[in-house]
């Protein structure tokens, strides 16, 4: 799929440069920050669905099974 796309110009000095900086097409970088965007709208999307589903009381019951342990207090 081709797809043409307007960048005001300071943008597009930038993914040029940094594109030059990681020895990469400004093609490969819009690629990737395309995916990498909507990979982490898909997750929120995903985890929001969880949420919806799930209740607080499952999740105290979840957590009363979480064995204790002593806790250190220096870090």
């Amino acid at each position: 799929m081709n797809v043409a796309l307007r960048l005001p110009d300071s943008l597009g000095m930038s993914l040029k440069e940094f594109a030059k900086h990681e020895n990469i097409s400004m093609n490969q970088l819009i690629t990737t920050a395309i995916a990498e965007k909507l990979s982490a709208l898909k997750t929120y999307d995903y985890l929001q669905e969880r949420s919806d589903e799930g209740s607080s009381e499952h999740l105290l019951e979840m957590l009363k099974k979480v064995p204790s342990r002593e806790t250190s207090q220096s870090l």
